[in-house]
């Protein structure tokens, strides 16, 4: 990272994916252009997780690629006095894949779904009881993480 001073560590970074609730997707579309999608994730150990529909444009594009990028933006303050942004954001590099195992499938979906309803274990169940033969689960294997803050968020610039 060109500004250094900027960049966050590793545990801020984890800490933004914990704490933020969606993001956005970027894979490689139809025709080599790039290819992005707003969703809802959960992160635990390493690893982010998403759900989809079985099929669609974002689907096909990770199937033909794994390869993709997940940015989330965990403040934006815009300072207009200063013509400036108090801003912090991750971008989490990796390969994303659709989970085939039906048992890592029903874990990842129960931990996006109490990431969201921590105390609605029932309402899950039963959510899950109705829609999962047609939900997808994907797995963002992180391979990097880069993580950068407004300079007048650094401490003592």
């Amino acid at each position: 990272m060109r500004r250094s001073r900027q960049q966050l560590s590793r545990e801020e970074c984890i800490d933004i994916l914990q704490q933020a609730t969606s993001g956005v997707l970027a894979v490689m579309g139809d025709g080599g252009y790039p290819y992005t999608v707003p969703l809802s994730h959960v992160y635990a150990d390493g690893h982010l997780y998403f759900h989809s529909a079985i099929q669609g444009h974002k689907v096909d594009a990770i199937r033909n690629d794994s390869r993709c990028s997940f940015c989330v933006i965990a403040q934006d303050e815009v300072h207009p006095e200063t013509f400036t942004t108090h801003f912090k954001s991750v971008v989490a590099f990796g390969q994303i894949h659709v989970i085939e195992d039906d048992a890592e499938r029903l874990a990842a979906l129960r931990r996006l779904g109490l990431r969201h309803a921590p105390h609605d274990h029932a309402g899950l169940q039963r959510e899950i009881d109705k829609d999962f033969a047609r939900v997808l689960m994907l797995r963002l294997d992180i391979e990097h993480l880069s993580g950068k803050q407004a300079i007048e968020l650094v401490p003592h610039h």
